[in-house]
């Protein structure tokens, strides 16, 4: 029997943490899955879409040949005037002229673009052209970025709860740690000298029987033999119907015998499970100065890795661009070359804001509190003060 009972317990166990994981994977891989077509669905239709040279991009390239042609070999006597020159003709340039869509616009710039889009960064570099692609980008950011919400405050939930564990555990430690300090030997040896001392006096006696404690009683010593047994019988019994188990009831008989009901009962557990989303967030209330100091740590070891591919950026060219797109600002002046090697990132990238919104959450907590102090402090001070006359 025991050998059989131990795989069940163990196949109820991984049913219940299937059931508790099932909740965050589903809105993981929903973002996923929405990641992924909208790639195909942006790809296709401006990666396949035609060039048309416009009026503009002909006068452009006019206006450059224009100005080297009347360059001279004395370079000092021009070369201001041709830097200034060349500098306002370039910011006319469109991006789109000198760039393939196919090549832009394939799955894995795709997929980055999707990216930029429900994370609200936006960097700017890579968008639309198409009058279809603007539509489908609105609408892709309409349902997309709830969705990404969703996933944030979910797996805000759990690293809410990390936090919040691992700084109780902390407090607990440095707390023992100083009662430790503080308490000498000797005094300590006193203590536990007085508390044996105090547990050695105690007597512990047998709980009496019912029978044993209504014979005591004297209502029940003054009655004849018969009224006092006939007493007893009946107390006892109402005692045990007060200490009685409530009896099942038909849909709990039922319930081992049918597996629907215990399946709609683990459904319920899911769906409340679904029901608490952001709960585990407001109870957090950890020091603001750790969560900087974690997101302090947290984006400089991607600014120490992102360079090793990025050899445009360094140190801290990465840790501003890690700041700018963890906080959703994403200004798009720091463009990156290889944009596919960043979506492995993507889980960094969802984490970071995770652990940035809590930051801003606790913020805002601490903004409400100092605000009310200070309503109430100015309120204080402009009430007006009780004049005691003289009797």
């Amino acid at each position: 029997m025991a050998s059989t009972s131990q795989p069940l317990r163990g196949k109820r166990a991984c049913k219940k943490i299937f059931w508790a994981v099932f909740p965050h994977a589903c809105f993981i891989l929903s973002l996923v899955i929405y990641a992924f077509l909208g790639a195909l669905m942006f790809s296709h239709i401006e990666g396949n879409r035609k060039v048309n040279l416009s009026e503009e991009y002909r006068i452009f390239l006019q206006n450059l040949t224009y100005i080297t042609r009347n360059l001279t070999d004395n370079m000092t006597e021009n070369e201001a005037r041709f830097k200034d020159k060349i500098h306002k003709l370039l910011r006319r340039a469109e991006q789109d002229w000198f760039v393939n869509p196919k090549e832009r616009w394939n799955f894995f710039g795709s997929l980055f673009f999707c990216c930029t889009v429900f994370t609200t960064v936006g960097y700017g570099n890579t968008y639309p052209v198409t009058r279809i692609g603007k539509y489908l980008c609105m609408l892709y950011a309409f349902f997309g970025i709830p969705l990404m919400f969703l996933v944030l405050t979910d797996m805000g939930d759990i690293l809410a709860t990390v936090l919040s564990k691992s700084y109780n555990e902390f407090r607990k430690l440095q707390s023992k740690i100083l009662a430790s300090k503080l308490c000498s030997g000797s005094t300590c040896n006193k203590r536990n000298e007085l508390k044996s001392r105090a547990q050695s006096k105690i007597v512990i006696n047998e709980p009496l029987t019912i029978i044993e404690m209504l014979k005591g009683q004297s209502s029940v010593k003054k009655k004849t033999i018969k009224y006092r047994n006939v007493e007893l019988f009946e107390m006892l019994i109402a005692g045990e119907n007060e200490h009685a188990k409530p009896a099942r009831n038909k849909s709990i008989e039922r319930w081992s015998s049918c597996p629907e009901l215990a399946r709609g009962k683990t459904m319920s557990r899911v769906i409340e499970n679904f029901d608490k989303i952001g709960k585990e967030l407001e109870k957090l209330d950890v020091p603001i100065v750790l969560m900087v100091l974690v997101i302090f740590v947290y984006i400089s070891c991607a600014a120490a890795i992102l360079p090793n591919w990025e050899k445009n950026l360094d140190f801290q060219e990465a840790f501003y661009f890690c700041f700018i797109t963890l906080t959703t600002i994403g200004f798009g002046d720091t463009q990156l070359e290889h944009p596919k090697f960043f979506l492995f990132f993507s889980l960094y990238i969802i984490i970071g804001m995770e652990i940035v919104f809590i930051a801003f959450k606790l913020g805002q907590d601490r903004l409400i509190v100092l605000y009310k102090k200070v309503i109430s402090f100015c309120a204080e001070k402009k009430m007006p003060s009780k004049k005691i006359y003289p009797k």
